[in-house]
């Protein structure tokens, strides 16, 4: 069988906290996790050195509930931080049951769990094959993990950043409420800033564009889209210069 040929070398790939449960869910279901480490896998084999940036929506997020509550905002933050990291390590322990080599790297410590995030210790994990699970976000609260993601892909100087969600791409409006929602092929940093369109947060649209990273948003649980993705077929939304 024929190896298909990949249009990147080094990709870092966006996981909300929605994705490790299902729809509306809470906490981590084992299906949903395993059906995600499947397809890391199987991308990883293709050769590409692979990061993973992962959210913590599926237990908690700081912003919403310090406007809820009076847990000030960056103590909030801090606890959604520590959710991420709870996803990272069931990620790897699923991740390596399918034989695929990860290493967890956080940037709050947490050394019973996650090596710290250093960059160069992130590179060297990756040239050698191993998927790297970044956890805790940038470490500082007030910063969304999106924002996080691309921090992550600048630094290690990644070919792409896939943004892995559970609909197709980036619609011109919420397709769950407006039926004449249309899917969008390709759009640019600035029509999304200018916009407002909800791919990602301000400020991880800005680094991507500062940085020149190409995003590609797309529906991770439709089976062959990343590796589409990665063969540089038109999958999902491009968002580009």
């Amino acid at each position: 069988m024929e190896t298909p040929t990949i249009a990147y070398k080094r990709v870092l790939l966006k996981l909300s906290g929605e994705s490790f449960c299902k729809p509306k869910g809470f906490g981590i279901d084992g299906q949903a996790i395993e059906a995600i480490a499947e397809r890391i896998t199987r991308i990883a084999k293709l050769g590409l050195q692979v990061a993973i940036v992962v959210g913590g929506g599926n237990f908690f997020r700081g912003e919403s509930f310090s406007q809820k509550s009076r847990i000030p905002r960056n103590t909030a933050d801090y606890i959604g931080m520590l959710s991420t990291v709870i996803n990272a390590a069931a990620l790897q322990e699923s991740l390596e049951k399918f034989g695929q080599p990860t290493r967890v790297l956080s940037a709050i410590d947490v050394p019973a769990l996650a090596e710290s995030f250093i960059r160069r210790r992130c590179l060297w994990h990756l040239e050698q094959g191993r998927v790297t699970i970044l956890a805790g976000g940038t470490g500082n609260p007030f910063f969304t993990t999106d924002t996080c993601a691309a921090l992550r892909a600048a630094e290690l100087e990644v070919d792409l950043m896939i943004k892995a969600t559970k609909v197709d791409g980036v619609y011109t409006a919420d397709p769950m409420k407006d039926p004449t929602a249309t899917l969008l092929a390709k759009i640019s940093y600035d029509e999304v800033l200018q916009k407002n369109l909800k791919v990602m947060d301000p400020a991880a649209v800005s680094l991507c564009r500062d940085n020149r990273i190409p995003v590609i948003v797309l529906n991770i649980f439709k089976e062959g889209n990343l590796e589409k993705a990665l063969r540089g077929e038109p999958i999902g939304t491009w968002v580009g210069p």
